[in-house]
């Protein structure tokens, strides 16, 4: 009996705590040493005497409160504005956004801006202006938000002192500013959280991917092409709400060379609410399941899982989901068996240490590769304390995600994804419909 008990324990930490190690933990120690091997090896990239023409294509919709700023930005980066075209793609706007270009015309009268309609969907938007792109590089960048001075400078020293580089996607935090004029406490923290995700996301998680070649899909917010790779695919797919990574997974299907560029910055409005946060993971993981499935329902063999970085990634971040989630919440009920309370408490601390601790890992790659820009790491360093924070809202948003596989199977794809209270609704709603039915078969039943 005796030996039985120890070997129960044993199958228990292999199960609870060796598992999320090996598969998370160890690869994320991995990740760490590789970075800051990356950050003193690096070669200082090769400023080029000429600096070739470029455009920036910017899809407008209902865009009149950020597109102003968007478009100073630019005007004021410090790439010589007679090398850049704007290109302004409107997809059915209904507020002010044309004056807000007509005013910006006035305004930044040396840059080239030109406004383009389309009123097809954001996918056939950028297609238009693609089509109609000149120089050697094309920026995509959303209008609700800002580059940092240098960012367009700093891609295009990229792609010139790489010849090899065919795509690269710039890093995207949120405004600090913003963040720190909240003033819903809640939301203010949720805010400082979503900072630090983007950091890590970026600086180091995609920057990790970018070394081993494994990029799992350009920022849609802030993405980089040579002009004769991208018109060498099938250009934005209209059938997915998640295009930046369709056109990813065609331009690897080429065997291009995709990176991050790690010292341009593309900064953006902190989420607006948890009702936006919850809509924006959703939309996120559906558009990756459909990716997926465009790209791998035909190709699902198990040898890919050791020949394929990207099939790996999707199996681990889908086909995993479930039995991660049964492992978060399994402890919990182990408490009712045969497993002290102590016993379980221990394994729950112990993981949430380790995912402390990878955190505090990548905060400091992070801070590494903030160097040059020191308001952001200044600002990032303040918030460690936060370390211990982003374990459970890393748990939060893995839940979201979760959510999203869910209602992937029995929803459509759109746009326009349904929040959490709109969730509760349709969920009371069925609810209510079915102790209906159940009253009125009760009913029938008393009447027979």
């Amino acid at each position: 009996m005796k030996e039985l008990m120890i070997n129960s324990e044993i199958l228990f930490w292999i199960a609870w705590i060796l598992l999320p190690l090996i598969i998370e933990i160890i690869p994320s120690i991995f990740n760490f040493f590789l970075l800051i091997i990356k950050f003193f090896k690096k070669k200082k990239d090769h400023i080029p005497e000429l600096f070739p023409e470029i455009t920036i294509i910017i899809p407008v919709y209902n865009s009149a409160a950020t597109l102003e700023k968007c478009l100073e930005s630019i005007h004021e980066s410090s790439y010589d504005n007679r090398l850049i075209t704007v290109f302004l793609v409107d997809n059915g706007s209904k507020d002010d956004s044309f004056s807000i270009f007509e005013k910006c015309q006035m305004r930044f009268s040396n840059l080239s801006m030109q406004w383009m309609t389309s009123n097809q969907g954001k996918s056939k938007a950028l297609n238009k202006a693609l089509f109609n792109s000149r120089g050697k590089y094309i920026i995509n960048v959303d209008s609700d938000g800002r580059f940092e001075k240098d960012a367009i400078r700093n891609i295009v020293i990229r792609f010139e002192s790489s010849m090899g580089i065919h795509c690269l996607t710039g890093v995207i935090l949120t405004e600090r500013d913003e963040i720190e004029e909240t003033e819903e406490f809640l939301l203010r923290n949720v805010r400082r959280l979503e900072y630090l995700e983007y950091c890590q996301a970026f600086l180091a998680g995609r920057n990790f991917s970018s070394e081993i070649n494994g990029l799992y899909t350009l920022s849609g917010a802030f993405s980089a092409f040579k002009k004769s790779t991208i018109l060498q695919t099938a250009m934005y797919n209209s059938d997915t709400i998640c295009e930046d990574t369709h056109i990813t997974f065609q331009i690897k299907r080429q065997k291009k060379k995709i990176e991050l560029c790690e010292n341009a910055v593309f900064y953006v409005a902190p989420i607006d609410d948890m009702a936006k946060l919850y809509t924006q993971r959703q939309r996120w993981q559906v558009g990756e399941l459909e990716v997926f499935h465009m790209f791998y329902s035909d190709r699902l063999k198990i040898t890919n899982v050791f020949r394929d970085i990207d099939f790996r990634i999707l199996l681990f971040d889908h086909t995993f989901a479930f039995p991660r989630l049964i492992w978060y919440f399994a402890l919990i009920a182990l408490s009712l068996l045969n497993y002290s309370f102590k016993t379980v408490m221990t394994a729950l601390l112990l993981i949430y240490a380790l995912y402390v601790l990878t955190t505090f890992l990548y905060y400091l790659n992070v801070c590494m590769f903030l160097k040059q820009f020191k308001e952001d790491r200044k600002y990032y360093m303040s918030k460690i304390l936060y370390i211990f924070l982003y374990p459970l809202y890393n748990l939060f948003t893995f839940l979201l995600r979760f959510m999203g596989i869910i209602n992937s199977i029995n929803r459509a794809s759109s746009w326009k994804t349904f929040n959490f209270k709109e969730e509760w609704k349709i969920f009371t709603d069925i609810v209510k419909k079915d102790f209906r039915i159940k009253k009125k078969d009760k009913k029938q039943d008393d009447t027979i």
